[in-house]
């Protein structure tokens, strides 16, 4: 299960409607709800510096966090809407989403290689390309993994990592249903015969020009 699933730290809410929004805004709160998971609706003020933050950085709608509200029990969330100022773009409504064990939910989740330094490859100069840093994955909510483990330690120069290769963590599955390239190892560069022959021919000239000069 993931270790690093980021808090998301909000205010209740006293008031509902457009007066308690307005007011919310005015404080430099964005108002939002949570739903769903068995439970009411709670309404909620989020900081609007830490929203803008989070929104910048990508991805949020993807973003597993853990709700913290004074008074309430933690409990897992996801974003559902973002509403935002049609003039300046800004977020001006935010809708959460429960999480129960057993829900389903896509979320990026990083790519981590291990075991490089045993890898066949290293010691044959060969080098790691890599095509995915994270991959979307479709996942129960309880077993959500904090990364994806790609084993290295037999990797020789040539394969091709894909998604069909991986074996991936317990009630979670890529979102995309084809197969795709994670990473591939290629071979060392080495110097090739055009390059000789260039080389040849500027030592060649060198004399020459030598001449030419005196």
């Amino acid at each position: 299960m993931a270790g690093q699933i980021p808090d998301l730290v909000a205010t209740a809410r006293a008031g509902t409607g457009k007066g308690a929004a307005r007011q919310a805004r005015r404080e430099g709160m964005v108002p939002g709800v949570v739903y769903g998971g068995g439970a009411d609706p709670v309404a909620i003020n989020v900081d609007f510096n830490y929203l803008l933050t989070r929104l910048r950085k990508g991805r949020f709608l993807a973003t597993l966090f853990n709700l913290k509200v004074d008074g309430m029990e933690d409990v897992r969330v996801i974003c559902r809407n973002v509403q935002r100022d049609v003039v300046k773009d800004l977020p001006t409504h935010v809708d959460f989403m429960r999480l129960r064990r057993t829900s389903k939910v896509n979320l990026f989740v990083n790519v981590n290689f291990v075991n490089e330094e045993k890898a066949p490859y290293k010691s044959a100069g060969g080098m790691l390309t890599v095509n995915r840093t994270e991959i979307e994955l479709n996942v129960t909510a309880s077993e959500i993994p904090e990364s994806i483990d790609i084993d290295l330690s037999e990797a020789q120069i040539g394969d091709v990592i894909t998604s069909t290769s991986v074996s991936w963590p317990s009630g979670a599955k890529p979102v995309i249903d084809r197969e795709f390239t994670i990473a591939a190892i290629s071979a060392p560069k080495t110097v090739s015969a055009d390059d000789d022959a260039d080389d040849a021919a500027d030592d060649g000239a060198a004399p020459e020009e030598a001449a030419a000069e005196e």
